[in-house]
């Protein structure tokens, strides 16, 4: 199986929306690649200071199969949330193509920084959301090393 290494630092966002009026907005965004399922999605701590403009600085590494940047469709989706102790809030949403994302870094040496806006459902909401990605090379992993690393990675949790 082909893949490689893919690393996205949530950098921060600007000028969100304010969903919370009371207290302070304490931000944090949930990531998925290719799906939206929870044993796969990873989360940032929140910001508890920049409120509407949190700044998170927080690295994620991934191992993503080599057709996940070679055809269209695998999406990277970066969901944003206040935190309240009676239910968090939704903020919204950035939706990427791993392959334009991939593309894109390959013009710059394999790394980019980008900006997106953050969306509510098909509209346009307030804000963009800054991050930047790092594809590795791709290799080749034998498939019992990988469901030896699938094993290694659920007892870690």
């Amino acid at each position: 199986m082909n893949c490689r290494k893919f690393d996205l630092t949530l950098i921060g966002a600007n000028d969100l929306e304010v969903v919370r009026k009371v207290f302070k907005m304490k931000v944090y965004a949930r990531i998925s690649i290719g799906s939206s399922n929870s044993e796969t999605e990873k989360w940032t701590p929140p910001d508890k200071h920049g409120e509407e403009n949190p700044a998170w600085n927080y690295t994620m590494n991934y191992t993503i199969a080599e057709t996940m940047v070679r055809h269209y469709g695998t999406m990277l989706v970066i969901k944003l949330y206040c935190r309240r102790k009676l239910g968090d809030r939704y903020v919204g949403e950035v939706h990427a193509d791993m392959r334009d994302l991939y593309e894109h870094a390959q013009l710059y040496g394999g790394s980019a920084a980008m900006c997106y806006p953050v969306k509510k459902g098909s509209v346009s909401s307030k804000g963009e959301l800054r991050f930047s990605c790092r594809f590795g090379e791709c290799v080749s992993i034998d498939n019992m090393l990988l469901a030896q690393g699938i094993v290694d990675w659920a007892k870690s949790m």
